[in-house]
């Protein structure tokens, strides 16, 4: 019970505490230290959350390169998860709601994480266009191709937008696998359980030879590597993840 107290009292006050420190480092120092700032944030709430990350497949990128990160999404917590523990610098392709939280949302903008606007299809088109300069300018990106959280734990179909970007920018994507964020804190809920996650970094697929005609066999191969892996850790890790 006080743990379901302290939690969120802890959130609000580090996201406003580094929100601060993140705006005043992206003056200073520019988006990687307010990246860093982040990554402050998000390991801090996985502490005192009783949440434990293990990684897998670090061995399969370059944090010199530059890639399109797309990720599974189950929970709020992967947020956090993502920040604290892929090892490599890179900005937020993220819904505009994200960006109206106050003070942690003006943080988001001003290190260079760029907005999607999903009910517009002209804002979302120059929003993708934003992210191939950014991308062209040898910034990574994040992700989630289902558009929203998953209901039930299994893998949405994808929306086309991230792909397009993928191709238009002809940079490799890296299917990532989170296992074990909706167990923390499914969709719906406030309450935050302890727990384990395990995010898995899958090798990068090229993108370079793709056009319009197969962007959707794209989709559906980086599909198929998600379910696959999706289902090859809950089938590895036993506690229920």
């Amino acid at each position: 019970m006080i743990r379901n107290v302290l939690i969120p009292i802890w959130v609000v006050l580090v996201t406003l505490f580094c929100s601060v420190g993140a705006i005043v480092a992206s003056f200073l120092k520019g988006g990687d230290m307010a990246h860093l700032v982040g990554r402050f944030w998000a390991k801090s709430i996985l502490l005192v959350s009783q949440v434990k990350v293990t990684v897998e497949g670090f061995d399969h990128i370059n944090p010199r390169t530059t890639y399109i990160y797309m990720a599974n999404h189950q929970s709020m917590f992967d947020i956090p998860v993502l920040l604290g523990y892929l090892p490599v610098q890179f900005r937020w392709l993220a819904k505009k709601e994200l960006f109206r939280i106050p003070v942690f949302g003006h943080a988001l903008a001003r290190v260079g994480y760029i907005s999607i606007d999903r009910s517009d299809r002209k804002a979302a088109h120059n929003s993708l266009l934003e992210a191939a300069r950014k991308i062209a300018q040898g910034v990574s990106v994040v992700i989630f191709p289902e558009g929203s959280r998953s209901e039930n734990g299994q893998i949405k179909p994808f929306k086309a937008g991230g792909f397009h970007l993928a191709v238009r920018a002809g940079r490799p994507i890296v299917p990532v696998v989170i296992c074990g964020t909706r167990s923390v804190m499914p969709k719906g809920s406030l309450r935050v359980n302890p727990g384990q996650i395990i995010v898995s970094i899958n090798p990068p697929i090229d993108t370079a030879s793709c056009d319009t005609k197969t962007k959707k066999l794209l989709m559906d191969s980086i599909r198929s590597i998600m379910k696959t892996e999706l289902e090859r850790i809950r089938a590895s890790y036993p506690c229920g993840l």
